[in-house]
């Protein structure tokens, strides 16, 4: 099993000392929702628990380990669990290999009402059962609904853990009923050093944590994408350029990503403050603020179609026009 980040450890004790049947764990992308939320439904779950969490022997935690747990629900959407290794229904798994239709980007309603037929249940160890959501925003209000009275009169032995990287999409009164949590920002040292026993190395750990805004979990991400440093610290003064090349690995999606924080860095600087995603150093000259008001807007816009686009080479070479013109702009 892999060693959990001390600042997920921490929050880990930090939780389990707290009574409640409902978390809801919150905070921007990277800060990992995810790894903390497992380890409270192994901690819950374990034959053996300690104040600082699971045991790690047990028959319980070997079950999470090889995503087998009789008294785990985990609810993602099915390219989520097939992305970190649990096991769709086998429904849904002939549908998807049968070409029937594609994995779901949602948590299905089918997928809820299993789990809710799944807490009325009784516990098959005798240690509770626990249910896991993430990302939980991607349940729409049928599903959320689904959930809701669950939520609002458990079974005696169940526990939730809800993890969202975007706690203002969910229902209302899907917050009310949870503890909420708002996830920790580890230091930099912290978070650089996680990286480098990750098998980074000092440097790229730095630079990718600069790239990732400090979020430890998005810059491991970066770099198992084969993101390097150097490729990245290109990027600005490519888009001034406006050399397509420098976008050429990366995915519509990931592309707009990238040109806001470049957009967010030189607004930063614009108004004399320090830019977050690149060094000072790998950034043009600034245009002026109304331009990167502009370009912020358009960046928006073109975020809300970037996961399918009509022709993905062509949205790259309009996305790197876009950046010359603004980049290249006085006014």
């Amino acid at each position: 099993m892999t060693a959990v980040a001390p600042w997920i450890a921490a929050q880990r004790t930090q939780l389990l000392a707290q009574r409640g049947h409902a978390w809801l764990l919150q905070g921007p992308s990277g800060l990992g929702q995810y790894p903390l939320a497992l380890e409270l439904v192994r901690a819950w779950l374990c034959d053996a628990p300690t104040a600082q969490g699971a045991c790690g022997q047990c028959a319980s935690c070997h079950g999470i380990d090889v995503r087998a747990h009789a008294d785990l629900c985990v609810l993602m959407p099915e390219t989520q669990m097939l992305a970190l290794g649990w096991p769709l229904p086998e429904k849904a798994q002939g549908e998807i290999e049968d070409k029937k239709r594609k994995a779901s980007q949602e948590i299905r309603v089918d997928a809820m009402r299993d789990a809710v037929e799944f807490a009325q249940r009784t516990s098959g160890r005798g240690r509770g059962k626990a249910v896991l959501v993430f990302p939980a925003e991607r349940m729409n209000h049928v599903t959320a609904n689904a959930l809701l009275k669950t939520l609002e009169e458990p079974p005696g032995d169940v526990r939730f853990v809800l993890a969202t990287e975007a706690a203002h999409e969910l229902l209302p009164t899907i917050r009310s009923r949870c503890l909420g949590h708002t996830m920790a920002w580890p230091r930099p040292d912290e978070a650089r050093d996680w990286l480098v026993g990750q098998g980074l190395a000092a440097d790229a750990a730095a630079a990718l944590l600069r790239a990732a805004g400090g979020r430890p979990d998005d810059a491991l991400a970066l770099h198992q994408a084969g993101r390097s440093p150097q490729a990245w610290s290109l990027i600005p003064k490519a888009m001034a350029r406006g050399d397509v090349s420098a976008l050429a690995d990366l995915h519509p999606a990931q592309a707009v990503d990238a040109l806001q924080k470049l957009c967010h860095d030189l607004l930063s600087r614009s108004v004399g403050a320090p830019p977050r995603y690149f060094a000072v150093a790998d950034l043009p000259q600034a245009p002026g603020v109304g331009p990167l008001t502009r370009w912020s807007r358009a960046l928006m816009q073109e975020a809300r179609t970037a996961d399918h686009p009509f022709n993905a080479g062509l949205m790259l070479e309009a996305l790197v026009a876009q950046a010359r013109q603004t980049l290249n702009s006085r006014h």
